[in-house]
């Protein structure tokens, strides 16, 4: 006797509860690895250890950027990635009856600032009035856990995915997007994509590119005594970040161009996100260096970007004695990403927002995001519906970053009805 779709997504349902304090603590024990970047791999090994033990099969490579250089969807890279490790782990169905899926999720984390500053350690989470702190804890590990736990609440339900379904965590989404890429160009595709990064229990609809770089400014260095003859990179650069702040002005007074864009406050951010120069409080500092992150429109190519950083710096430099005749140096380091908006009216939004409602009780809102999204990746160069719809989190990249946990187990339920709708279901 058949059950009816009513009854299987109720033991779904009541599988993610039957499991949630397990997921709770699967999260924790992922936060406590300090995942910045270059210091993934042991994170990977007990994400890895964790896909073993549920008998998927397991690919876990170092990413090769030989392998991806010559990809459109590359950033520049400038570290080294001997211990940047991806892992995906794969199920594979006794007879493919439904569409295919791939659960993505990054386990590399932004670096902490001040530990004083944090109310409890950043890779000691706490649980609070049902929030987890720590960081990492929404971005993203909360969402990895919850691709995890939804393949495990229809097994515990006593089903599996009548189709493949590859669970991804990947590195390098705080700094180029490779890591995601070369796993599409290691070969996994899917009809479709979800990636559980935190977003509220919304879908994003669109968003920004992301372009870093530096810039440098060389002076001529000089003892105080006689600092009329020297000339000062670290006074010079503040024309380079004037410049680039109006840039900033003159792309935001564009966002009416751009309609899921045009009722946000600061859709684009310039941001100067760090700053060194000099070698000696008593010598005129005779280098300047900053690095930044600039926001970038869906539909505009990197390259028109990178032309109007360019050119706004040149300008900045022409009545200026020094920069004029020693120009600054701009460097690309880092995100080379364009944004995405996901086309409206694909089946598997339709199969989201028929998850999302049986959870909520309400219909899936959409969202739109000045920050970058590994969905870039499946978007534009693989021509695949990618779902972003995550937790809700707070102080993303702050101080006492956090993840509420009823909506953890919300997100883990919806993921996992969709999974079921949109794979279809064998029995174990």
């Amino acid at each position: 006797m058949s059950i009816s779709v009513e009854a299987t997504s109720e033991r779904i349902l009541a599988a993610v509860d039957a499991a949630f304090a397990d997921q709770v603590a699967f999260t924790q024990a992922l936060v406590r690895f300090p995942s910045q970047r270059g210091a993934e791999h042991t994170a990977q090994d007990f994400v890895h250890a964790a896909m073993r033990e549920r008998g998927l099969k397991t690919d876990r490579w170092a990413v090769d950027v030989d392998a991806i250089r010559d990809h459109p969807g590359f950033s520049p890279v400038t570290v080294s990635y001997e211990n940047a490790f991806n892992v995906v782990g794969s199920h594979r169905p006794r007879q493919i009856r439904g569409r295919s899926l791939i659960l993505n999720g990054h386990i590399d984390v932004v670096p902490t600032g001040p530990l004083d500053m944090w109310t409890y350690p950043p890779y000691d989470p706490r649980i609070v009035d049902g929030w987890m702190h720590g960081r990492g804890a929404g971005d993203m590990k909360a969402g990895l856990a919850a691709n995890l736990f939804a393949l495990d609440a229809l097994r515990r339900a006593g089903f599996q995915p009548a189709a493949d379904v590859h669970l991804q965590s990947v590195v390098e989404e705080e700094c180029t997007g490779n890591g995601a890429l070369a796993c599409l160009v290691r070969g996994y595709h899917a009809d479709a994509v979800i990636i559980t990064e935190p977003t509220g229990d919304a879908l994003t609809r669109a968003n920004v590119g992301v372009l870093w770089f530096q810039v440098e400014v060389r002076g001529r260095p000089a003892h105080v005594l006689e600092s009329y003859k020297g000339s000062s990179a670290i006074t010079a650069m503040y024309r380079i970040i004037e410049a680039l702040q109006g840039l900033e002005q003159v792309w935001n007074a564009q966002r009416g161009e751009h309609r899921h864009f045009e009722d946000h406050p600061k859709p684009i951010t310039v941001n100067i996100g760090k700053i060194e120069g000099g070698d000696w409080a008593s010598s005129v500092p005779c280098w300047c260096r900053i690095d930044v992150r600039a926001g970038i429109y869906p539909g505009t190519r990197v390259d028109a970007v990178k032309a109007e950083i360019e050119r706004a710096i040149r300008t900045a430099c022409i009545d200026d004695p020094m920069l004029s005749n020693h120009p600054p140096t701009v460097t690309y380091n880092g995100f080379a990403a364009e944004g995405y908006v996901l086309a409206e009216g694909s089946e598997a939004e339709a199969c989201l927002a028929r998850a999302h409602h049986r959870v909520h009780a309400a219909d899936l809102q959409s969202v739109t995001t000045p920050a970058y999204l590994d969905a870039r990746v499946f978007a534009l160069y693989d021509d695949t519906p990618a779902l972003v719809y995550g937790p809700l989190c707070e102080r993303i990249h702050g101080f006492d970053e956090r993840v509420n946990l009823e909506s953890c187990r919300r997100v883990t339920q919806a993921v996992a009805l969709f999974m079921a709708d949109w794979c279809g279901l064998e029995s174990i």
